[in-house]
């Protein structure tokens, strides 16, 4: 579904929103363009925001110790999303943004509360009809705490590992299966413990774990809880 940046819109309290959690490589991303693609809803990347960041930060030279100007960044992005694809300034990011030297930088970009004010504005603006799926690590705990569904997907460490072990192999990369492991605890790590919108579970979300879950039985799953919602909510109604 092409998105085009919606950060003009004003966002409506009663559409609803899918909010899909989880750590690196735990099947976010496919899940949550799944759930999208199948309602006919919006989707969002919130992770590729801070993407963003962090590719203009090292083709900028700024220190990713310098909040101050990592946040005026992030507040100046011109960013687009259109057909799967994510434009910067008019280019093509898309393969450059998912560079692990950028998912590196990404994951300390987002412990910056600065920066994370700064994009909080574009992420909740995504939020238009018919309704949005957006995936990322604070979506149900911080950026959409009152979405209809909360999902937090989670699997082993090993099989993260894997899966984006062979994503990259897929593209070309050399990479050892042993340091991506590494990475990955690494990420999680920082991610669990930062002070700011820290990844953690929200107290109503429905845990799914992937680690021998195919993606298209997630996406079932997704969905068939999704639709026994928005059922229960219409017997109420009536």
């Amino acid at each position: 579904m092409s998105v085009c940046d919606p950060t003009t819109n004003e966002p409506a309290a009663d559409v609803p929103v899918i909010a899909i959690d989880g750590p690196a490589a735990s099947g976010k991303g496919t899940i949550a363009q799944g759930v999208a693609a199948a309602l006919g809803y919006r989707y969002l990347d919130s992770g590729s925001l801070y993407r963003l960041v962090a590719l203009q930060a090292l083709r900028q030279k700024v220190s990713f110790d310098d909040e101050p100007r990592l946040a005026a960044l992030a507040d100046g992005l011109d960013l687009t999303f259109a057909g799967g694809r994510t434009f910067l300034s008019g280019q093509d990011v898309s393969e450059a943004i998912r560079a692990e030297e950028v998912s590196a930088m990404a994951s300390k970009v987002a412990v910056l509360p600065r920066v994370r004010t700064a994009l909080m504005t574009r992420q909740r603006a995504f939020r238009a009809p018919p309704g949005l799926v957006a995936e990322g690590r604070d979506m149900g705990t911080v950026v959409f705490p009152e979405a209809k569904l909360k999902i937090y997907l989670t699997a082993s460490a090993e099989a993260r590992a894997s899966r984006r072990h062979k994503q990259l192999i897929d593209k070309g990369n050399s990479i050892t299966i042993q340091g991506l492991l590494r990475d990955i605890r690494e990420r999680d790590a920082r991610d669990s413990a930062r002070a700011e919108a820290p990844l953690k579970t929200a107290a109503d979300a429905m845990v799914l774990d992937t680690t021998d879950m195919a993606a298209d039985a997630a996406i079932a799953f997704v969905l068939q809880q999704y639709q026994a919602l928005s059922a229960a909510g219409s017997t109420r109604r009536a």
